[in-house]
């Protein structure tokens, strides 16, 4: 099965299912499907959830994608991202990786 890791802080938000989709840069290819999201520094959390859709698109139209352009304007988004990628650019291709909770 897919698998992909995410910070500690994020994964309630996934368990509940407040977060329906993820942004990966330079990490292996998502596919449609079941996905196990494993939760950083305690990899015993595990959340499966089902992969609806995957978006190939430049880091700076993924906001406006997902609807959180008044959540994420561009400085948000670079920023919380480099979180993760250090060196992403706006102008970077991403995968946006959309996603429903298996028990809804």
């Amino acid at each position: 099965m897919q698998k992909l890791h995410v910070v500690a802080r994020l994964f309630p938000m996934i368990l509940s299912g407040e977060k329906t989709a993820t942004i990966r840069w330079r990490e292996a290819r998502i596919a449609p499907g079941p996905l196990t999201y494993v939760c950083a520094g305690d990899p015993g959390k595990q959340a499966v959830v089902l992969v609806t859709q995957c978006t190939d698109m430049p880091l700076s139209q993924a906001a406006a994608f997902l609807g959180r352009e008044a959540d994420w304007p561009d400085a948000v988004l670079l920023e919380g991202m480099r979180e993760h990628y250090p060196d992403i650019q706006l102008t970077d291709i991403v995968q946006v990786i959309e996603h429903r909770n298996e028990k809804t």
